[in-house]
């Protein structure tokens, strides 16, 4: 299993059965000391859904001894000093979520529970938890060089809008003052990063990492050829000219491919920060190994209530990671890119297997998936092309003719998988991608059989083409194409299922006008959605510069609702409560 981790230096130092999390832990592992310190917002829970997780295992395999703190007395510099001081650095991610995101509402309310904490308790990471954090290490650990990643780390690595401030903030390395950001998976460039602290190098030149330049460094670079780097319009610049900040959220998203996108830089007065290019894709057999890395599926046994997040996904299987739809308003494509990378058939099996023999097994997989359960399997017909290309999206506005659709590989793991020994029930939770799923109809006409648990998630985000567009979603036809598929199929398998569609209210160019057709699809159907979602511009999407600009990509103004006043028409439009019809076997109203 670990020789496929062709990108990490095998050592021989054995996996504990969960990562050290106290001076006692370190002690029964005959430690003197660790290498590396990892600080998570989140509760920490080993298991490769939670990013601290795979990233201490790998750091853990490649021979580096590993501490984890999560969701430290950010007041209280002390909080991290419980293992001692690191021998080699101080890697710090908020979480699965970014900290506004997790803390706050779209309509900038506290959030009355936190997923990712024990018991569902808010308030145990602090707002901007990436910034605290490093802030902290660096006065706990004087000298220490601290390492940014996960989610917010990639989100937030450029000058970009902060939605519940209301303002442009700069890279999030000036702020936290950090030595250095890895955007995106990060298990490579982690161990680059460790590896050329442990040598004493320069953190420069690490693929998917970026910097912050002094001021003498900043000089150099620029006097230096800069063939493989763009320039992003300065902070300053974006500051005073919001046609500068679309600009520069472009530019990010036109150099995103890994394979000829350059690097990028933006000047801060005299200092700038260096991007370095997107890091490539794990291979497949680079997935298999990491996800077979000896997580104990399980959050650590020092926290005694439950933790919301896990108890959602403990019986889940990963089975992809990254997204080709390219979606405006998604940050998965900031921070997994738009290449899938995706398992083995017989490693998700053996994740299966290994799933089916814990005790808090009862018998149900609940997903097999990722982003999107229906691009496993897809493919292209030349990777030359895809490393050429510098669309947004393999999918929009129509599926990229190099772009393979698979309806095979997916049945054929569902089918296998259901075979195993314990496995009672067998389901698809993770979102269907309908343009995907038009041309699958062996795999849909499966899943909706046999893998469905009553409801079946899909995300049309809203029924009127001229929001889609600006979303770039598929048309609404799909939509409705499916409906017709999914009851048909529902009734020939004599079940009663129901779709759960996903709408968002709100979107930058979305006025009454375009609501009109959603509600008139939710009058017909007798229904209030289930998962109602108020949108929410998130840092370096597309669809914030759209909020923020308050115009399309082409510069044409659009309509944008800002402030709860003028959010709340559309919204109730999401939240209307309607008596439920059941001949209509479509959508389920909300409890």
């Amino acid at each position: 299993m670990t020789e496929a981790l062709n990108f990490l230096p095998l050592q021989s130092l054995s996996q504990p059965e969960f990562i050290p999390m106290t001076r006692k832990d370190i002690d029964s592992l005959g430690w003197k000391e660790i290498d590396i310190l990892l600080v998570t917002g989140d509760a920490y829970v080993d298991h490769p859904s939670f990013g601290a997780a795979i990233i201490g295992r790998v750091l853990i395999v490649a021979g580096y001894r590993v501490g984890l703190i999560s969701q430290p007395n950010w007041r209280d510099k002390e909080a991290l000093t419980i293992m001692g001081r690191p021998r080699l650095a101080c890697a710090i991610t908020s979480g699965n979520l970014d900290s506004m995101l997790n803390i706050y509402t779209p309509a900038r309310r506290l959030r009355k529970d936190d997923d990712y904490s024990p018991g569902g308790k808010p308030g145990l990471r602090p707002p901007m938890a990436l910034q605290v954090y490093s802030n902290l290490a660096k006065a706990a650990f004087p000298g220490l060089p601290v390492i940014l990643g996960g989610i917010e780390a990639s989100m937030r690595r450029i000058a970009h809008y902060d939605y519940w401030k209301d303002k442009i903030l700069p890279s999030i390395l000036l702020t936290s003052k950090a030595d250095i950001l890895i955007y995106g998976m990060g298990e490579r460039a982690v161990l680059k990063t460790v590896e050329a602290v442990k040598a004493k190098k320069e953190l420069k030149n690490i693929q998917g990492s970026a910097i912050l330049l002094g001021e003498k460094q900043s000089k150099e670079f620029l006097a230096s050829k800069l063939t493989d780097y763009t320039e992003l319009p300065s902070f300053e610049n974006i500051a005073l000219n919001k046609q500068d900040f679309m600009d520069s959220h472009l530019i990010a998203e036109k150099e995103s491919n890994p394979y000829c996108g350059k690097g990028l830089f933006q000047k801060y007065d005299k200092r700038i920060v260096v991007i370095e290019k997107p890091e490539l894709p794990l291979s497949t057999e680079e997935m298999d190994a990491v996800y077979e890395l000896p997580f104990a599926n399980k959050p650590h046994p020092f926290y005694k209530e439950k933790i919301p997040a896990f108890e959602m996904i403990k019986n889940s299987i990963t089975a992809v990671r990254g997204c080709p739809g390219g979606c405006s308003f998604c940050g998965l494509g900031l921070h997994q890119g738009k290449f899938v990378a995706q398992r083995s058939k017989n490693s998700i099996l053996k994740s299966i297997r290994k799933l089916t023999e814990l005790s808090t097994f009862r018998g149900t997989v609940s997903d097999i998936g990722g982003p999107t359960a229906n691009v496993y399997g897809n493919s292209v017909r030349s990777m030359d092309k895809c490393k050429k290309c510098r669309r947004p999206s393999c999918l929009w506005p129509d599926i990229c003719l190099n772009y393979i659709v698979d309806d095979h590989a997916l049945s054929d793991i569902l089918k296998q998988a259901a075979n195993i020994e314990k496995v009672k029930h067998l389901f698809i939770s993770s979102g269907i991608r309908l343009d995907l799923a038009e041309k699958q109809p062996e795999t849909m006409r499966k899943i909706i059989h046999n893998h469905t648990s009553g409801h079946f998630k899909i995300a049309p985000e809203h029924l009127d083409d001229e929001v889609l567009k600006l979303m770039r979603k598929s048309k609404s036809d799909y939509f409705y194409e499916f409906i017709d598929k999914f009851r048909k199929e529902t009734q020939s398998a004599g079940k009663e299922q129901y779709l759960v569609p996903y709408f968002i209210s709100n979107f930058p160019g979305c006025n009454q006008e375009h609501m009109k057709k959603l509600d008139a699809f939710l009058i017909k159907s007798h229904w209030a959605p289930q998962q109602v979602q108020d949108f929410t511009p998130l840092p370096m999407t597309i669809a914030s510069a759209m909020y923020y600009c308050e115009t399309d990509t082409d510069r044409k103004p659009i309509t944008v609702n800002k402030g709860l006043k003028y959010r709340r028409e559309q919204l109730l439009v999401l939240k209307r409560k309607m008596p439920y019809s059941s001949k209509s076997k479509i959508c389920r109203r909300s409890h």
